[in-house]
């Protein structure tokens, strides 16, 4: 707590949710419940892929200016109004207007993964929902978006709760550091002055948009989601708050000139972004600012508020803003799941129709839950409050570890169904060594069952002795591993993740052939002399400076004798700092380049060449149809071969190449010989690749490997 003695003309900002159904409270700003039905539609449109609002994601932008604006207003006026500030009333507050609402959710969410999601997602939505409950989800998905072998699964139905963490972490810490800035204003002046708590605001926000613009540049996927990013926008609302009587005097047409423009450029950044501008950085200011310009124009004596957004169904769309928010996406998922197509997003007409859906629920809610625990005298004491705060989060907590245990019984009765021998699940040693003749077909050989199961499959990842031994794509240096004996023939591994998916393979190659094996692995980061792309048209700099510390490493160990090379990329940027524009020609003769530094250097480098992409999402389809897998079955159609094949064909580098193996009969397979043959994309199952062995022995021995 503490004390405060200013005063400060005010105006109140009601921060619930009222609609038509409810009467406003004095002071209510109608305005701002209509910007939330304005940002709330924006994310509805924009999840549903409505074209035209290829940026609508920041009407989450939107939500975090409102809330900066509404929780700063509360907590400033309570200090003027009273002279302290009662930090247990806030929270209680807090966990009263948001938790029950969530818990709700968090239970649908766990009966609906387990109806309707394939069992490979449930351990990673219970994971999620744990991070959920504890509002640190936005981390949990900022790490998962730098992990690239990682990537490629199906979205959780609780994804969008990154920015209610966000929204959650910033109301537990905001009351302390504004009563910790009030507290050094009355130190420095004997007063509490709004002036140097604006100034103590922008100290927060200007590094935080440094950092912004910064790691969006750096690193974009971590960016998006981490509080140290989102911080400021959050600011701009809480600035707005303690600077209100000063705009309130502003002209009322300029006020009026501040809410169109808002709105504009609220509109512009809907139609304009897409998932390649980069963001939040410094394009965030643009729905950023706009939002502040619409909270400004209706300070004062309200004239200034734009007309629109006080229209009914605003309101009644504001009100419901946040449980919509709440059940829309989770709604999307389960119909992704049961009309949708692995791997695809749903039809736009089939996604507006599960968002009208999730209307209902969310009304529901609203109703039910949302408002009688908002406004319930039974828990208007701050004890009270926060006792059903720590209730809702255990329900999250229950409901992810009853999942948690539903799928560990699925995944036990999964392994009593197929167990791991080799012998009875042989993979690709079901096909022999000769290649599979045309119109090869899984027969009676094939046992029931497969491995890894449902459940595992996306865990089934390549390693070398245990260990990854692979970075992620931004990484400034590739991990360097060594297996095997000093004293055999030296090989180096060297390539993105489609080399790393060969290492259990080699590992036993290896040890049957006396290789030594160092590999130098990074994903999404092919070897070669050009510039590769980092997502929204970004160059991945990490990854060429990377590659020019894994060739001239390779260059200088005279031990290695050959160098095994493979890549998923096939086109590269057309110029080193711009990556809007790419070419599989500037990828070939990057490819090129480096063939022939290791020829001169006497490493003699051997490709290994990249299997082909299935036609839709295996994983998730494998989960579905475990009692079927013929379903997920795709026709392999010709290709344009892969620059790396091409340079090593001009440059007359030897290939090994087992694709008849990975898609025998030229048709693409889910399982092959009791085994899931795809773990993410086009990426092969380590247990897969491992059966693979004896066929890429007998390739690379041709190829020239010792």
């Amino acid at each position: 707590m503490t004390s405060a003695t200013m005063t400060v003309p005010r105006e109140r900002d009601h921060p619930s949710s009222a609609g038509a159904a409810t009467p406003a409270p004095p002071g209510f700003r109608r305005d701002i419940q209509g910007l939330r039905a304005v940002a709330v539609v924006l994310v509805l449109l924009y999840h549903a892929g409505v074209p035209g609002l290829p940026g609508g994601y920041v009407g989450v932008d939107v939500f975090f200016v409102i809330s900066g604006f509404l929780i700063t207003g509360l907590i400033v006026r309570e200090i003027e109004r009273s002279g302290r500030l009662s930090l247990t009333r806030f929270y209680a507050r807090r966990a009263r207007r948001l938790l029950p609402a969530t818990a709700l959710v968090f239970v649908a969410v766990a009966a609906v993964t387990v109806a309707v999601l394939p069992v490979s997602q449930w351990r990673a939505v219970a994971g999620d929902m744990v991070a959920s409950a504890l509002y640190v989800v936005n981390w949990r998905f900022a790490e998962l978006s730098v992990d690239y072998l990682a990537a490629d699964t199906a979205s959780s139905p609780l994804q969008h709760f990154w920015s209610l963490a966000v929204e959650e972490q910033f109301y537990v810490v905001w009351p302390l550091l504004i009563v910790a800035l009030l507290w050094w204003s009355r130190r420095r002046s004997g007063v509490l002055s709004r002036g140097r708590l604006a100034l103590g605001l922008l100290v927060i926000a200007l590094p935080s948009l440094a950092w912004s613009v910064h790691l969006t540049g750096a690193d974009p996927g971590r960016a998006y989601f981490v509080t140290t990013t989102r911080l400021w926008e959050l600011t701009v609302g809480a600035l707005l708050a303690v600077g209100l009587t000063r705009v309130g005097r502003l002209p009322l047409v300029v006020r009026v000139a501040l809410g169109w423009v808002g709105i504009a450029a609220i509109a512009a950044a809907a139609v304009l972004f897409d998932v390649r501008t980069p963001f939040p950085g410094i394009a965030a200011l643009v729905p950023v600012l706009g939002a502040a310009a619409v909270i400004a124009a209706g300070t004062g004596d309200g004239r200034g508020r734009l007309a629109p957004l006080e229209l009914a169904p605003m309101q009644d769309v504001g009100a419901l803003s946040y449980s919509l928010y709440l059940w829309h996406w989770p709604v999307l998922i389960g119909a992704q799941a049961f009309w949708g197509t692995p791997g695809e997003p749903l039809r736009v007409p089939t996604a507006l129709l599960a968002i009208g859906f999730s209307v209902v629920p969310a009304w529901l809610a609203y109703r039910v839950v949302e408002q009688p625990f908002h406004t319930s005298s039974l828990l208007a004491t701050p004890r009270r409050g926060l006792v059903a705060g720590v209730v809702c989060i255990l329900v999250g907590l229950l409901a992810a570890g009853a999942l948690t245990f539903i799928a560990d019984r699925r995944l036990a009765a999964e392994q009593e169904q197929a167990s791991a021998s080799e012998r009875t699940h042989p993979g690709a040693r079901l096909l022999g060594l000769d290649v599979p003749p045309d119109g090869w077909h899984p027969d009676d050989r094939s046992p029931t069952g497969f491995v890894p199961t449902p459940s595992t499959i996306g865990d089934d990842l390549a390693s070398l002795d245990g260990t990854k031994c692979i970075n992620e794509p931004r990484a400034e240096d590739a991990v360097v591993c060594r297996y095997g004996p000093a004293t055999g023939p030296t090989i180096a591994v060297v390539g993105d993740s489609k080399m790393h998916q060969w290492l259990d393979a080699l590992e036993r190659i290896a040890d049957r052939r006396g290789w030594h094996l160092v590999t130098m692995l990074q994903s999404a980061c092919p070897i070669a002399r050009a510039t590769v792309q980092d997502g929204q048209d970004v160059p991945n700099d990490a990854c060429r400076r990377s590659n020019d510390k894994r060739l001239a490493a390779v260059v200088a160990d005279d031990t290695i004798d050959h160098v095994l090379v493979s890549q998923r990329s096939v086109a590269a940027c057309v110029t080193d700092d711009d990556c809007s524009a790419r070419s599989a020609e500037v990828m070939l003769a990057g490819i090129d380049e480096v063939l022939a530094e290791l020829k001169e250097a006497g490493r003699q480098p051997v490709v290994v060449a990249d299997n082909r992409q299935p036609t839709s999402d295996m994983i998730t389809c494998v989960a579905k149809h475990a009692d079927d897998v013929s379903a997920c079955e795709w026709s392999v159609e010709e290709a344009e071969p892969a620059p790396l094949l091409v340079a090593a064909g001009r440059t007359g580098t030897p290939v090994a190449d087992v694709q008849p193996w990975i898609t025998p009969g030229g048709k693409g397979w889910p399982v092959i010989g009791g085994v899931t043959v795809y773990r993410q994309g086009s990426h092969l199952t380590a247990t897969y690749a491992k059966s693979l062995a004896d066929v890429l022995e007998q390739e690379l021995v041709a190829a020239g490997l010792p």
